[in-house]
């Protein structure tokens, strides 16, 4: 019982199965781990709170936070990662289809060194609406990030508790948390987990999540490649319109030259727009770095520092 983990639950209106989901951590963890058990309710309408602080009235190893209103699950685990404290952390579904007996086979993956295991649903219990485009998702979030595993949105994850520190959570970029943790420096890797038909009530996620997850994707992209530089960013957008732009308008130029007239000439003013964009990208990329320098004068960046002891 040396180790101490955390176990992080989003839940939102899951009233049904949190009894037998506690129930089943207890039986997977108990003797076996320090624990404790942190239930995020993201603004749940049932009495999924009252649930939870029954529990919690009988084991003091379990936490309740409330949200003011349903926020999402990206904002949901960002709180529990704010007030956890164990050396392991471990996030799972509250709909019971993440098995808990998988939370020592998580924990053994991290004794191996890496600092996240995301579980892989190969064998997943959904209808076949959700598993063809989630398997679409992934091949295409793999291969934009290059984290090499086969299922980034799968609840069931464990973390080093110095990873859950280090990541900023909001929107719809709980897909992505294996990306911005490699983007982070952390090693990720993954292990197969049994998965579940679900028991009770229906998904909380709908068609739109791909939508926003196209754009979360391209935030996340962004964020992890641009953002101490974002002078290589709209840098190169500039460079490209400058190109364009000069190049329309030495052609415009040598017919002038020639003779021919150019001022009333569509393209001539499309010559110049592309002069003028290109202008602000590079201005926005200036301030852009400029705004990064100011704030990185105060960041920490230093994980550890060893001295010789006296």
């Amino acid at each position: 019982m040396n180790k101490s983990i955390s176990i992080i639950i989003p839940v939102y209106n899951e009233s049904e199965s949190i009894k037998n989901l506690y129930v089943e951590i207890l039986s997977s963890i108990k003797d076996k781990y320090q624990f404790e058990i942190i239930f995020i309710d993201d603004g749940s309408s049932d009495n999924s709170a009252e649930v939870i602080k029954k529990i919690a009235e009988n084991d003091s190893n379990v936490k309740l936070i409330r949200l003011y209103k349903n926020f999402g699950k990206a904002d949901a685990l960002s709180e529990g990662f704010h007030v956890c404290v164990g050396k392991y952390v471990i996030t799972m579904d509250a709909d019971l289809q993440d098995n808990p007996s998988e939370i020592p086979n998580l924990i053994n993956k991290l004794d191996e060194g890496w600092d996240m295991v995301s579980g892989w649903k190969k064998d997943r219990k959904d209808p076949l609406e959700k598993r063809i485009p989630s398997k679409f998702f992934n091949k295409i979030t793999c291969f934009f990030t290059g984290v090499k595993i086969h299922d980034f949105n799968c609840g069931l994850k464990a973390y080093q508790i110095k990873v859950v520190k280090s990541i900023e959570l909001y929107g719809g970029l709980h897909r992505y948390i294996p990306a911005l943790s490699k983007q982070m420096g952390f090693s990720v890797t993954e292990i197969i987990v049994n998965h579940r038909e679900r028991q009770f009530g229906e998904s909380k996620y709908g068609g739109s999540r791909y939508f926003h997850g196209f754009f979360d994707l391209l935030t996340v992209l962004f964020l992890g490649n641009y953002l101490n530089r974002p002078l290589h960013f709209f840098g190169k957008i500039g460079l490209i319109t400058s190109i364009l732009g000069s190049g329309i308008l030495s052609y415009l130029t040598i017919g002038w030259f020639n003779g021919v007239w150019i001022g009333d000439r569509p393209l001539f003013f499309l010559g110049i727009l592309l002069i003028i964009l290109s202008f602000q990208f590079f201005s926005i990329g200036f301030l852009g770095d400029i705004v990064v320098k100011l704030v990185g004068q105060n960041k920490n960046r230093v994980l550890d520092i060893f001295t010789k002891g006296k």
